[in-house]
């Protein structure tokens, strides 16, 4: 689906986690993402991973990801809506939450959207046909294969929607609808 080139990606690093389960951290010093301590020095065209913003990533983010850069925020999700805010201020990434997955990491294991840095951009990767450079975003983790195992058959679909209305509908094939959007 792409012709190999791969996507730039950055992180937003806040330090506001334990350091020694950062995996922002751990893929910066494998040379698979760099890291940011400021936010002004961030790219300012692509896509920024927001889990409160309300517009799905999905494949139709492929150009914008491929011609600019894909940023993460690494930060506490205990402290996600006073980061979101500062952020939102001071870029113009064009924000994208991620459809429901599933954590696959030890912290959140099982969690919907509870991902880790490193997975909520392996599986941002997949869904826009980056597959390869998906799953080696993860090599360095052992739970690589739990968050696959966990994720493979969703990721598969996410990625072979033609747009977002197709993909919200697709959640709900594997996901009990909330109750509010009845």
């Amino acid at each position: 689906m792409n012709d190999g080139k791969q996507i730039r990606i950055e992180a937003i690093h806040l330090d506001q986690d334990d350091p020694k389960k950062c995996t922002a951290r751990k893929l910066e010093k494998r040379g698979l993402i760099r890291c940011k301590k400021r936010i002004a020095s961030v790219s300012k065209r692509g896509v920024l991973l927001n889990p409160l913003s309300d517009i799905l990533l999905s494949p139709m983010d492929a150009e914008l990801m491929e011609t600019g850069t894909l940023v993460a925020l690494d930060c506490s999700w205990k402290r996600i809506h006073e980061s979101i805010r500062i952020i939102s201020k001071t870029t113009r990434l064009e924000s994208r939450i991620l459809p429901i997955l599933l954590a696959g990491n030890p912290v959140s294991w099982g969690k919907r959207g509870r991902m880790s840095t490193a997975e909520a951009l392996s599986a941002s990767l997949y869904i826009v046909g980056h597959k390869d450079q998906a799953i080696s975003m993860l090599k360095p983790f052992k739970f690589s294969d739990a968050f696959f195992d966990l994720n493979g058959q969703l990721l598969e679909a996410y990625s072979s929607c033609h747009d977002r209305t197709e993909l919200e509908e697709m959640q709900w094939e594997f996901f009990d609808r909330p109750s509010s959007d009845i």
